[in-house]
């Protein structure tokens, strides 16, 4: 399993070039290094100097690989996988006459077949390191977020279909239609189903890796400018909602300033001199050890099971941004543009919520 690093800061604040520099310090390390960009970012290929990069891996150094992800081609790709799960399940497929060479990439998709990617080059145990330059901030952790978000409609449909008189109705007639059907499939309340099962299985899997500071990390990018800071700050909030680990910070072109440090607090914040055009040296040395600070740094969220608590870490946002809901069994925290619903362990699952404040950047919840 590989350590999976990522940069969040404002568009031009040096987000590529910070994730060029780790990939040539990790790998210089030792460490075997992937590192991601996006076809629709130039940038990645021009600071580096390569042309031609694509979806297929290329050391351009020793123990330092570049890939470029172009969703049409992962689309074309996974439609394939797709189609061989469909002649699997299905015994008359319905997709079989759809060619991936026709799909057009909708808005969204992308991040998905970003994750998807990102996942199987993690379990090809070729890397050590991971780092995954985002075509956007936002992007980025709408991808990271997705195991979770998708988690919760997986079980919360899968679950009020089951309870509805619709699914009373039906469940009797599915384990006939599912033989007849399907080739091996359950269609019971306790396992709708087997691709059901499997997606649980990999969106738990997904969930756990990136709420592990050992496994998944970021680190914000800023300059002394004040929109750059407070867009980090934000950033930093949004990533504690995706149940991101945030592990430190780093001031582009800049020398840290003690007001800085103090917006970040308690995270450590690292200077990083300008590059000269024809050396990486400058930067690679003032990097921190990025992973040893992400275990060390404020986790997004916790949980106390015997004092019935739950606190998520949420800095950056004002009390008034942060909205508390409690619909069902479900805990809902609403901060920025983000919605995260809780996931919660079965001793504190579909409890009411007897208490909640918000103090030094924590929304501490009693249940």
């Amino acid at each position: 399993m590989a350590f999976i690093l990522t940069f969040l800061g404002k568009g031009g604040t040096g987000r590529t070039t910070a994730a060029i520099a780790a990939a040539k310090a990790l790998s210089g390390q030792g460490s075997r290094v992937l590192l991601l960009g996006h076809e629709a970012e130039l940038g990645l290929g021009l600071l580096l100097n390569e042309t031609g990069l694509n979806t297929q891996p290329r050391e351009i150094a020793p123990k330092f690989s570049v890939a470029i992800l172009s969703a049409s081609v992962l689309l074309e790709n996974s439609w394939d996988q797709v189609k061989q799960l469909e002649a699997q399940y299905l015994r008359t497929p319905f997709f079989k006459n759809v060619f991936g060479q026709e799909l057009g990439v909708l808005p969204g998709l992308d991040s998905a077949l970003a994750l998807y990617s990102l996942k199987n080059f993690d379990s090809s145990g070729l890397y050590d390191v991971i780092i995954y330059d985002g075509y956007s901030s936002a992007a980025t952790l709408r991808m990271f977020a997705m195991p979770e978000v998708l988690s919760w409609y997986l079980r919360r449909f899968r679950q009020v279909f089951v309870e509805s008189d619709l699914g009373k109705a039906v469940t009797p007639f599915l384990q006939p239609l599912a033989a007849t059907v399907l080739n091996n499939a359950d269609w019971t309340s306790g396992n709708f189903s087997q691709p059901f099962s499997m997606a649980d299985g990999e969106l738990g899997e997904g969930m756990r890796a990136i709420a592990d500071p050992s496994r998944v990390a970021a680190y914000l990018i800023t300059t002394e400018d004040p929109v750059a800071i407070k867009t980090a700050e934000y950033l930093w909030g949004s990533a504690q909602q995706a149940n991101l680990t945030v592990g430190g910070v780093l001031v582009n072109q800049s020398a840290v300033l003690s007001d800085v440090e103090q917006c970040f607090a308690p995270l450590s914040v690292h200077s990083l001199p300008s590059r000269t055009e024809d050396s990486w040296q400058p930067l690679t040395q003032y990097l921190p050890n990025f992973q040893q600070e992400a275990i060390k740094a404020p986790k997004p969220m916790t949980v106390d099971v015997a004092q019935r608590q739950v606190k998520l870490f949420l800095p950056g946002f004002a009390k008034n941004q942060v909205q508390l809901t409690q619909s069902g069994p479900e805990l809902t925290i609403a901060a920025g543009d983000q919605r995260r619903n809780l996931f919660l362990p079965n001793e504190l699952k579909g409890q009411k919520v007897t208490g909640a404040k918000f103090q030094d950047g924590y929304l501490i919840i009693s249940l």
